[in-house]
Parts: structure tokens; C-alpha cells; sequence
């Protein structure tokens, strides 16, 4: 395992950098370290996180969600610019995730094993639970694209299976929270079985999405579009149009703290799936949706002063009524997402302006002269959580890719 860190590449007169200049800095600099320092070359896959030192946390356990999003991100970033070490580092997160992870009885994964992939101690570390499951999607499908095989196609297609038959609920077509939902498995203390969450209809519609991209068979836009009606029947408020983030187990709203929050990276997310959703031949009328959804962001969403000027609140109400005065790093990844997806849509420079803000914020803040990446601030700029998760590679690198598919900043990868 190696050790070290990004100090000494990321460079004094980091301030001054610029979208492009961050972008290749990730591609050229921040990936091969990671690589590198997350890789574990004895038992194999990738350590979930990183200290803020740069040192692998080597004896937490390693789960699905994480070599999925390693998986998908390595994928991603190998169809952009081929680079060996990025194949290298697929090959690794999906012998992981296929030998460790995956129930070969029902083509499920499940939560976490320890670190040589043997079974961990907790129960709930065996649940499937949806929201890894359309990591898994997202990640095969385009893993597929870069090494075509009928082994993968097979684990893609089984994975599927496994989420129509059990987290898919027959009569709405919602997803259940993991497999043990529907059948009352509370022992497992698996999930708070009181709540369905939006989250994992988003990313499954997002996975879908990808397979559709990546494979060209429509079965998976067909399977897209149920999802958003699911969603659309469920989990938008008709008052703002704003994404619910719970609703109770029979899908009638949520009582109190649950029923009125709001994630502003999820307002943002949704709108740039949205937008992705129509590129690809999806109805036009699903933009309506990304409007009212980023309409409430700009409204509500973002620091209007200080260190922070400019940067998405976690948490707000359904009324607009700032609920958590923090700061993660994914929110601001999807926020400077839903603002290139509308420059690529429109074109107005207002939205450029603020994708490149949102560069700025992404990288000055939270990696600039680190020695790997912090998670989370207060309204200050202050460090709340240090550590640096390997799953939100996942979402730098799609914001990153963004920028450069709409020609916001050039596809370069020196830094």
C-alpha cells in the first residue's frame, strides 16, 4: 500500500487555477495518485476511504456501493481517454465486486464484506439494498462498453432480474429500500422500513439511462421511462415541483422533518438526469420539471455570502427555509452538473459562468492543497469531516466530463 499524499502536486497559488487547469490537474494528477494510494494490492479492490493524510483506512470493510461507483468512474473516464491504468484499475474493482459481492444464487449484491471479501460480523452487511443495486447497473453497463463480453452482459442482465423480482414492488412499481422489505425483515435491523426514499429511483434512473447509452437497446429506455412515471406519480411535490427525498412505506407522505426536507444537490442531480433523459430521446416535457427544480435551487439553495458565496446548502425545507447550514462536497458537483446541462441546452452564459464557479468551489475548496480531499464545511470554510471517500470520485469525475462534453473547458489530462 502506498503512502503519501497529493501535497507537493497540488501546488501553492491554488487560488488562481482555472476550470481548465483543475480539470486536467484530476485527470493528470489527482487519478493516478488515488490509484495508487486506494488500490489494495494484497486482497484486492479498493479501500472505501482515505484519512486525511492520504493513508488507506485498510481494515474498514468493503462494500458494493463503492466498487460499483470505483468501477462505473474507471470505466467512464477509460471510454473518454484510454489510459492503461485506468483499465487496470476497472479490471480490479469488478473481479472485487463479481467474486466478493455478488450473490451468484440470485445475481444480487450485497452491502459490505471485510476486507479479504469474506462475510463481515453485521447482519445488515448482507441485505441487497436498492441503491447499490442501480450502482451496480450504471457500472456493468458501461464496464460493458469497454470490455464487451457475454459473462458481463450476463451479470447485467441478472442484476436486473434480481431488481424487478425482489426490491420492485408489483403494485406501484416502486422500489423497496433492499430485499428484505417487503417481507417485514426488521430483525436484520436493515433499513428504517417506515420511510421510502427517492435516492435509489434516482440512480436506478440514472443506471438506466447509462444502459441505454452504452448498449443501444431501447428495453432500457423503455425501463427509464417507467421509472421517472413512478417517480413523477410519487415524489415530486405539485406545490414547487421539488423532489421529495421520503415518503411513508405505503408512499403517502412523510410526517415531519422527513416529509419537508429537501437535498439542493438532489434538486440538481434530478434536473441534469432530466436534461440527460431528453438528449436521449426522452419527452420533452420532463425539461418543465428540471426548471421548477432548479428554480427552487437558485431561489433557496445557495450561499448568498461569505467564504461560501455562491456553494450549495445540504438541507433546506420544502418552504425554502435553510435546514442544514452545511456543506457536502457532492452537492456542488451536481450543482455545477445541472449548470452545464443547461449551457449545453441554451447556451446563455450566465450558466457557463456558474458551472465554472462551481469548478472553483469543487476544487479550491475541498481538495486545494490537501493531501487527498475533505467531505464536508461549515458556512465558514472550516473542515466538518476530513475524510476522503473513495465514492465521490464517482461524482467529480462526472462533473469533470460534463464540462468537457459541452466544451466548457478543455479535455486535457496534464496537470
Amino acid at each position: 500500500m502506498a503512502t503519501g499524499g497529493a501535497q507537493g502536486i497540488v501546488k501553492g497559488g491554488d487560488a488562481e487555477r482555472t476550470a481548465p487547469e483543475w480539470a486536467a490537474w484530476f485527470h493528470g494528477t489527482l487519478m493516478p495518485w488515488w490509484l495508487e494510494q486506494a488500490r489494495d494490492t494484497l486482497h484486492g479492490g479498493f479501500f472505501d476511504r482515505l484519512t486525511e493524510d492520504g493513508v488507506a483506512q485498510a481494515d474498514d470493510p468493503k462494500s458494493t456501493l463503492v466498487q460499483a461507483r470505483l468501477l462505473f468512474t474507471l470505466a467512464h473516464l477509460y471510454l473518454r481517454k484510454p489510459d492503461d491504468r485506468l483499465l487496470d484499475g476497472a479490471h480490479a474493482a469488478h473481479r472485487f465486486l463479481t467474486e466478493h459481492l455478488r450473490d451468484p444464487q440470485d445475481g444480487g449484491y450485497v452491502r459490505a464484506v471485510d476486507r479479504t471479501g469474506r462475510p463481515s460480523g453485521p447482519a445488515t452487511d448482507r441485505i441487497k439494498r436498492s441503491y447499490d443495486q442501480s450502482f451496480v447497473l450504471l457500472a456493468l453497463s458501461t464496464y460493458q462498453r469497454v470490455e464487451p463480453s457475454k459473462a458481463i452482459a450476463g451479470q447485467l442482465g441478472e442484476c436486473w432480474s434480481f431488481i424487478e423480482t425482489r426490491l420492485t414492488d408489483p403494485e406501484t412499481g416502486a422500489l423497496y429500500e433492499d430485499d428484505t422489505f417487503h417481507s417485514g425483515g426488521h430483525d436484520t435491523g436493515a433499513a428504517t422500513h417506515a420511510l421510502r426514499a427517492q435516492n435509489p429511483h434516482m440512480h436506478m434512473f440514472e443506471a438506466l439511462l447509462q444502459a441505454f447509452e452504452m448498449t443501444g437497446d431501447a428495453i432500457w429506455m423503455r425501463r427509464a421511462k417507467d421509472m421517472l412515471a413512478v417517480v413523477r406519480r410519487h415524489f415530486i411535490d405539485p406545490e414547487n415541483g421539488t423532489i421529495i427525498e421520503f415518503r411513508a412505506a405505503d408512499l403517502s407522505p412523510a410526517k415531519g422533518r422527513d416529509g419537508s426536507l429537501r437535498e439542493i444537490g438532489h434538486q440538481c442531480e434530478w434536473s441534469w438526469l432530466l436534461d440527460r433523459h431528453v438528449r436521449l430521446g426522452g419527452h420533452a416535457d420532463a425539461l418543465t420539471l428540471a426548471d421548477r427544480m432548479m428554480d427552487f435551487a437558485e431561489r433557496f439553495g445557495f450561499h448568498r455570502d461569505g467564504p461560501m458565496k455562491g456553494a450549495a446548502y445540504d438541507e433546506v425545507h420544502s418552504d425554502g427555509r435553510v435546514m442544514t447550514d452545511t456543506m457536502l462536497l457532492w452537492p456542488q458537483t451536481e450543482a455545477g452538473k445541472a449548470f452545464v446541462a443547461r449551457y449545453g441546452r441554451l447556451g446563455h452564459g450566465a450558466d457557463a459562468d456558474r458551472a465554472h464557479d462551481f469548478m472553483r468551489i469543487v476544487f479550491q475548496t475541498y481538495f486545494a492543497g490537501r493531501k487527498a480531499w475533505r467531505n464536508r464545511v461549515d458556512g465558514t470554510g472550516a473542515t466538518l469531516q476530513a475524510e476522503a471517500l473513495s465514492r465521490l470520485l464517482y461524482h467529480v469525475a462526472v462533473f469533470v466530463t460534463e464540462g468537457e462534453r459541452v466544451g466548457l473547458w478543455p479535455d486535457r489530462t496534464t496537470g
